[in-house]
C-alpha cells in the first residue's frame, strides 16, 4: 500500500494562490491514479480533483474548475495542486488520496491510501 504525505498549506489571503504538494512512498506510484479531496468543519469530505496514473486525464469538482490544476511527475513520486484565485470557501483540510483509477477517486469509490491532510486557510 502506498504511503503519502501532503505538502504547503497555509493562510491565504482571498485572490492569491497556493501549492500543495503529495509525495508518495511506493516504486509503484505510476499505478496509482491520485487525486485532492477536502473537508471543512461541518462538511462532508469532498473531491477536489483526479488524474490518471499516466498523467493525461484530469477531473475537476465543479467549485474548482478554472482556478486549480493537479499535475504529476511520476519520476519523483508527486502529484501537485496548484490552487489560484483562492476563496475563504476553500478553507479546509485537503487530502491527498490513491486509488486504482482517476475515475473511481472521482464518482467516491474509497481510496487505497489517504494521507493525513494539510489545512489550507484562506482569508477574507
Amino acid at each position: 500500500q502506498v504511503q503519502l504525505g501532503e505538502s504547503g498549506g497555509g493562510l491565504v489571503q482571498a485572490g492569491g494562490s497556493l501549492r500543495l504538494s503529495c509525495a508518495a512512498s511506493a516504486r509503484t506510484f505510476s499505478n496509482y491514479a491520485m487525486g485532492w479531496f477536502r473537508e471543512a468543519p461541518g462538511k462532508e469530505r469532498e473531491f477536489v480533483a483526479a488524474i490518471s496514473r499516466s498523467g493525461g486525464t484530469t477531473y475537476y469538482g465543479d467549485s474548482v474548475k478554472g482556478r486549480f490544476t493537479l499535475s504529476r511527475d511520476n519520476a519523483k513520486n508527486t502529484a501537485d495542486l496548484q490552487m489560484n484565485s483562492l476563496k475563504p470557501e476553500d478553507t479546509a483540510v485537503y487530502y491527498c488520496a490513491a486509488g486504482l483509477t482517476a475515475v473511481r477517486l472521482q464518482i467516491g469509490v474509497k481510496p487505497d491510501s489517504w494521507g493525513q491532510g494539510t489545512q489550507v486557510t484562506v482569508s477574507s
